[in-house]
């Protein structure tokens, strides 16, 4: 069995040729991202993964299945980028992992939450001018005297909402799917709630043509309590130039952002600051906002975990067997 594994970074090589070596399969290790360019180096393989960082459309799949290739292993959750209709057309069955760990993505967010809700870019900003002084503009507020709003309650939320009632929030959670579970850690409301009563908005639902842009200008402006928004899911969650005229006039306090719209014009390069997006440059300039570079996944169980988790699913259907994690049924 030969599998090529696309978009690898240097720190999962190891990983990934441990895991060839316990499952006696040959591995090739490719570290440019999946594309049309190179789609063909999948040739005479039986099975491919990626990180699903770029786009990938219907040729990409037309070539898989000439080659006699029916899946596609994605190492992360968010398979945004992939065109499953046209996979499925195509005979490519495309896995995800849905939770590596979702206590890894979950806990980045609620340490982002902290840093805003005591204010700490604001006095970074102050004390790099020689300002070292506070005032009722700083004054902050305990996270046990706080709502959080989740909005989707899936694998990453549901960490999320455990996380902030340990520490004593009040937690209200939107998702389409009720989960029991969840019940002695959240109160299920809608949308409309959250918006209204929620300190802190935390998203974490899949990019989906309901979900894009949900976090808008007719949204903003049923936040009653100038809230701190979180976005550690997908950047196409949220109206970008909503967001920073609702942070420049107040009615979003702080914000921090993992992902943003545009990142695939830069996520992951060196040298980018010539070419950055203005959305980018004016919201890093914002002492109120911290910016991450999609990094919320990265641990060391994280990545493990998805490595291990899709080569086992790849492996398991090109040996005619059946997975729980292909999304393009």
């Amino acid at each position: 069995m030969k599998i090529i594994c696309y978009g690898v970074i240097k720190m999962e090589e190891s990983r990934i040729k441990n895991w060839a070596q316990k499952n006696n399969v040959e591995v090739k290790i490719v570290h440019a991202d999946l594309c049309v360019e190179n789609a063909e180096l999948a040739k005479g393989f039986d099975g491919v993964s990626s990180e699903g960082n770029l786009p990938v459309g219907a040729s990409v799949y037309e070539k898989f299945r000439q080659y006699g290739i029916k899946q596609l292993a994605i190492r992360q959750v968010g398979v945004d980028n992939q065109d499953l209709a046209a996979a499925k057309k195509n005979g490519i069955k495309i896995t995800n992992v849905a939770a590596y760990s979702p206590r890894a993505i979950a806990e980045l967010g609620v340490t982002d939450a902290m840093y805003l809700l005591r204010k700490i870019g604001i006095y970074q900003d102050r004390m790099a001018h020689g300002d070292f002084t506070y005032d009722e503009s700083t004054i902050s507020t305990e996270i046990f005297n706080c709502t959080v709003g989740i909005i989707g309650a899936g694998h990453i939320g549901g960490a999320s909402a455990q996380l902030y009632s340990a520490l004593g929030a009040k937690v209200l959670a939107c998702d389409p799917v009720y989960d029991a579970s969840l019940e002695p850690y959240v109160t299920y409301t809608n949308l409309d709630t959250i918006f209204a009563e929620a300190d802190i908005i935390s998203l974490h639902t899949p990019l989906l043509p309901s979900t894009k842009n949900i976090i808008n200008k007719t949204a903003i402006s049923k936040m009653k309590k100038k809230p701190i928004l979180i976005n550690v899911a997908r950047g196409g969650l949220v109206d970008t130039q909503a967001l920073i005229a609702a942070l420049k006039n107040g009615q979003i306090s702080a914000a921090a952002l993992d992902t943003l719209a545009a990142e695939t014009d830069f996520y992951n390069k060196k040298d980018m600051l010539n070419s950055l997006p203005e959305d980018y440059k004016e919201l890093k300039a914002m002492p109120q906002v911290l910016i991450t570079p999609h990094i919320a996944f990265f641990t060391k169980l994280a990545v493990k975990n998805s490595i291990e988790i899709a080569l086992n699913d790849a492996k398991t259907i090109i040996s005619g067997g059946e997975v729980k994690s292909v999304v393009n049924l």
